[in-house]
């Protein structure tokens, strides 16, 4: 019995060639749409053009904090001839930006402790327990969220002039609370209800009372969630301007961005604008830092808890 020296490859079977000559798009597993690249190319763009407005004040700032005035106005796009680093000596002594942010730590941070102790009970309550009315208390929570703080600013200015708070910190934080409350119930609502049960019904069983339950099991679990809306939460506080400058009547007590306002208000054309640019930078590095330590957990948390 002899042998071919011509030996041939195996072929695919006949409906697998037939298959793959009938739908020849399955042969490569890479092909794009013909518009793909075009959508790619004009959303980077868009990004690009943002990126450079988001950056470029931000920049043009900095270097203006380090000019003098006839520099500022001079040469407002150029680098300063000289850099004056003691611009936010003066601006954190003399222009009282020390001041300012030190009650604007008290009033935000006051302010963000109250708001996640409430709101982190209140949103608990509502994702776990079924009562009458629990339905209203939540959709109340989100109505309060389109609501214009415009709207409230004068009815706000006597309820807190009545309650004897009017340019203090307690009304600021209370008002801060009020206004922070109901996206956090909103928020923490639907993360709490993406949250397993088994861990607290066995605490029950166990005997935990309700309370030992969410202090001790539900909170802990729930750290990305109350770390995601306290970020947002902070950002919104450490930024507001309406509110303290309708409720907070004593300048000694004034907040970052009022006292900023006022500072250039009062000396008009002869403010000294280098030490308030640099009171700008001041104000600005919190929010900044805290962004960049924290973009990821600031990037997640605007999905985090919407699942369900």
């Amino acid at each position: 019995m002899t042998t071919s020296p011509h030996r041939t490859r195996p072929t695919a079977p006949l409906a697998e060639r037939s298959s793959s000559e009938a739908n020849p798009k399955t042969t490569s597993p890479h092909r794009t749409r013909p518009g793909a690249p075009l959508a790619t190319g004009v959303t980077h763009a868009l990004l690009a053009v943002w990126a450079l407005l988001s950056t470029v004040p931000l920049l043009w700032a900095l270097i203006s904090a380090f000019k003098d005035n006839s520099e500022l106005f001079g040469n407002p796009w150029q680098l300063p001839s000289t850099w004056h680093a003691d611009n936010f000596a003066r601006a954190w002594s003399k222009a009282s930006i020390g001041d300012f942010f030190v009650n604007t730590l008290i009033v935000v941070f006051g302010a963000l402790i109250l708001t996640m102790i409430l709101g982190s009970m209140v949103a608990y309550v509502l994702a776990r327990f079924t009562f009458p009315g629990s339905r209203l208390i939540y959709y109340t929570f989100i109505a309060g969220m389109a609501f214009p703080v415009v709207l409230a600013l004068v009815p706000l200015f006597f309820i807190v002039k009545d309650l004897g708070l009017l340019g203090s910190y307690q009304g600021l934080i209370l008002v801060y609370t009020a206004y922070a409350l109901p996206f956090t119930v909103f928020f923490l609502t639907s993360f709490f209800r993406t949250l397993p049960t088994a861990v607290a019904e066995a605490a029950l069983i166990d005997g935990a009372s309700q309370e030992a339950i969410f202090f001790r099991v539900m909170l802990p679990m729930a750290k990305p969630g109350l770390l995601s809306v306290g970020i947002f939460n902070f950002l919104g506080m450490w930024n507001q301007y309406l509110l303290p400058v309708a409720l907070n009547t004593d300048r000694d007590k004034y907040v970052l961005s009022q006292g900023l306002a006022s500072l250039s208000s009062q000396q008009g054309y002869e403010a000294d604008w280098s030490a308030l640019f640099a009171g700008l930078v001041i104000a600005a590095v919190p929010v900044i830092a805290l962004y960049l330590m924290l973009q990821r957990r600031i990037q997640a948390g605007l999905t985090v808890g919407m699942l369900k």
